[in-house]
């Protein structure tokens, strides 16, 4: 066992018709399927996609950090 960690850090934006909350969650959920050792998250940027002058989906740019593995 390692006496200390090493990390990675993945850029990823998430998208939600229905709020920020749920674009950050659809995210970690992909990222789920591909990444190990998830830790945490950084939301970088927010923003929409407007429709008819409304708002069309919610897209949120996170950071993702996970530990590499035997670290």
């Amino acid at each position: 066992m390692s006496d200390h960690h090493t990390y990675k850090k993945v850029e990823v934006v998430g998208s939600s018709p229905t709020g920020t909350d749920d674009a950050i969650r659809n995210a970690l959920t992909e990222c789920s399927k591909s990444l190990k050792n998830i830790d945490w998250f950084e939301v970088i940027e927010t923003r929409g996609h407007v429709v008819n002058g409304e708002i069309g989906h919610f897209q949120v740019t996170l950071k993702v950090g996970f530990k590499l593995e035997h670290s």
